[in-house]
């Protein structure tokens, strides 16, 4: 196995972007990180062996939201018996999110190369990348064109539509079969059934990236950042009220507030910090002790989910702020099951009168109750996020709440919105 004398440390994947001050071609991915390894299966060998026995030995997880183990992801596939399909969802569904589409301008070859290394050990013919712009699809094209033919993988660039649940891993299966990128009611999974019937990696385009430096310098690098339960660096998208907004590394089990100094700290004054993005949390800001890993999140009542953290400056309504966030998820439902099409728009309704200062007690006890009737019963995952999201908006921002009894009463909630929308119907 070819490597460079000296493995990045502190930066992982954006390292080569930062020496370099500017997008890695193929020559100078080539020259900071060696050639591609061979982890492919030898003769007799059960597909994927050599490159998930790294993986687990490392502990990494996917980095677009769930946190999942990714060696098992790639076991489950394995075990299938089949050729499989290997996706990398680039598709960032997330208005707040940029990491990927930051790793496919400046670093796609790490991402191409974890990509090739799950193919080659899982025997899969088919590679797509999913990616919603035009842009993004240009840099993926340029980088393939830079490395010709991959030998015995037949690897293609793939637009999705711009909607928030496109992106979605059973969306993504859908889309390259040929149906409505819309999530699909499960079982089965992708790994068991999924593009064109055959069983399908979807894995995030960061989690790829990741591989491709497991496989050249070990697991025992790997561990070298993070902590014992979440090891290896991450992307954050950090924004709002930050003196350097960006896509920031970093550690797992770097607190919220390092994180926030990493980005230049903030602007102005905070009164809390959203992680995750829309299918996330709300975070007070005294606890910005926080570890950024899943666990702590979780426990502190956030959700890491794809490295996403934004500023929330006190002068801002974060009540008005939730809901119209909250509307904007309910018209971003794929409207095949009832929580979505009828929780989903009752929830924001009543988030919006208590906003407006419309709601009585009556609202307040109808909207509880519509939340646990959602949590839970949805086709996909986007219901729990926005049940998730509201929730912890009434928690946070509660003591704020008096101040929404009657219209008028809060100046800040008639300011325009800081957090930004796409898409929609």
């Amino acid at each position: 196995m070819t490597a460079p004398a000296t493995a990045p440390s502190e930066r992982r994947l954006l390292a080569g972007y930062h020496a370099l001050g500017r997008p890695a071609g193929l020559r100078d991915h080539r020259a900071r990180y060696g050639a591609l390894p061979s982890l492919g299966p030898e003769p007799g060998e059960r597909a994927g062996t050599r490159l998930i026995g790294l993986l687990d030995e490392a502990g990494l997880t996917g980095r677009g939201g769930g946190a999942f183990p990714t060696g098992r992801k790639l076991r489950s596939v394995a075990e299938s018996g089949r050729s499989p399909v290997v996706v990398v969802n680039a598709a960032e569904g997330e208005p707040l999110s940029g990491k990927d589409r930051l790793l496919l301008a400046v670093a796609p070859h790490l991402v191409l190369d974890g990509a090739v290394l799950a193919a080659s050990a899982l025997r899969a013919r088919r590679i797509a990348v999913c990616v919603h712009s035009a842009e993004s699809a240009a840099q993926v094209e340029s980088a393939l064109a830079e490395r010709g033919p991959v030998r015995s993988v037949a690897v293609r660039v793939v637009r999705v539509p711009g909607r928030y649940v496109a992106s979605e891993e059973t969306a993504l299966v859908n889309h390259l079969s040929g149906r409505e990128a819309k999530p699909a009611f499960t079982p089965p999974r992708p790994f068991e059934r999924g593009v064109g019937g055959r069983p399908t990696l979807v894995a995030n385009a960061e989690t790829y990236a990741h591989i491709a430096l497991i496989a050249r310098y070990g697991p025992r690098w790997f561990r070298a950042c993070g902590t014992p339960d979440a090891p290896g660096t991450a992307l954050f998208t950090v924004s709002g009220a930050v003196l350097r907004p960006g896509v920031i590394e970093a550690p797992l089990g770097t607190s919220v507030a390092g994180l926030l100094r990493m980005a230049g700290g903030p602007a102005e004054q905070l009164q809390a910090i959203l992680t995750g993005g829309y299918g996330g949390a709300w975070l007070p800001i005294r606890r910005a002790r926080t570890p950024a890993t899943p666990a702590a999140f979780a426990a502190a009542g956030a959700a890491l989910g794809p490295g996403i953290i934004v500023a929330l400056p006190a002068r801002v309504c974060g009540v008005a702020e939730s809901a119209r966030i909250m509307r904007w998820l309910a018209d971003e439902t794929a409207g095949q099951c009832g929580p979505c099409t009828f929780g989903l728009p009752a929830i924001a309704e009543d988030l919006a009168a208590l906003a407006d200062g419309r709601a009585g007690e009556t609202v307040w006890r109808r909207l509880h109750g519509r939340l646990s009737a959602v949590a839970g019963r949805g086709a996909c995952r986007h219901p729990d996020g926005a049940v998730r999201f509201a929730t912890s908006a009434l928690r946070v921002f509660g003591p704020h709440l008096a101040a929404h009894r009657h219209p008028g009463n809060c100046p800040a909630a008639q300011g325009p919105g800081l957090l930004p929308t796409r898409g929609g119907r």
